[in-house]
């Protein structure tokens, strides 16, 4: 059995129900190669040059990050420079705000993949679910997984829960799950605060090993990647990426 071969099984049966964030988070802290595998390496600020995407893209093919996360506008470009290296494209989608139109993203997440994205992060209906439009909530983040999943991508929900009560953050994530989301996404980043330990935490408590977490926002140093994953995170959303791995050995 190869390396790769056996780091597959243990990821396979660390993420079935019912789910081990102790032994998921060891496994992925023991070396900063296997730390690199669940950080989505992030650039997604407006101003955002066609240079800093390529370098980028160069440190996710160099640290073997799970993808490199860009804005829509980039997705051609990082598509062209990943291909083959086996670095995914990320893509967000009703970013920042969750407030676009469920044809729009429904559109967009086609086009994208189309393009070359495989990870696609869509911002929940943040106003919707907070009026209690529950059903619109759950039909708009269908529309999209069914798009995403026909294009053998994966589809990653950011609640924004900076914005939430605890019991919408629990709403939501049920939604989620029902509408089948692959992960559940604390933050954009873009708002008052980005991912906290206690919505890791609770957000993994609803998902148990049906489906992943991701944790992003504010997370610049090993201390924090650590946290989070020990409170269930299943991937790291940071622009800090780099330096998150130079902290564990990575030159």
């Amino acid at each position: 059995m190869t390396p790769e071969e056996q780091y597959e099984m243990t990821e396979s049966e660390l993420t079935r129900p019912p789910y081990d964030a102790a032994a998921f988070a060891e496994l992925h802290l023991s070396s900063w190669q296997n730390l690199a595998q669940v950080i989505d390496h992030t650039l997604l600020k407006p101003d955002a040059t066609q240079t800093q995407v390529e370098n980028l893209c160069d440190e996710a093919i160099r640290y073997r990050f799970a993808c490199a996360m860009v804005n829509p506008i980039w997705v051609s470009t990082a598509a062209s420079l990943l291909a083959g290296t086996g670095i995914s494209v990320g893509v967000v989608i009703g970013f920042p705000l969750g407030a676009s139109l469920p044809s729009t993203l429904r559109q967009e997440a086609l086009a994208l993949a189309k393009l070359g994205a495989h990870d696609v992060d869509m911002v929940l209906s943040i106003g919707q679910l907070k009026s209690g439009n529950f059903k619109a909530v759950e039909r708009t983040i269908r529309g999209v997984a069914e798009i995403v999943h026909e294009r053998q991508a994966v589809l990653k929900v950011i609640l924004e829960t900076c914005l939430l009560t605890v019991e919408e953050k629990l709403r939501a994530a049920e939604i989620v799950l029902e509408s089948g989301g692959d992960f559940l996404k604390t933050s954009t980043g873009f708002s008052s605060r980005g991912a906290m330990v206690a919505d890791v935490g609770l957000l993994r408590g609803v998902a148990g090993g049906q489906c992943g977490v991701k944790a992003s926002g504010g997370i610049r140093r090993l201390a924090e990647a650590r946290a989070m994953l020990e409170a269930g995170a299943s991937r790291i959303g940071t622009s800090a990426s780099v330096a998150i791995v130079r902290e564990l050995g990575a030159e």
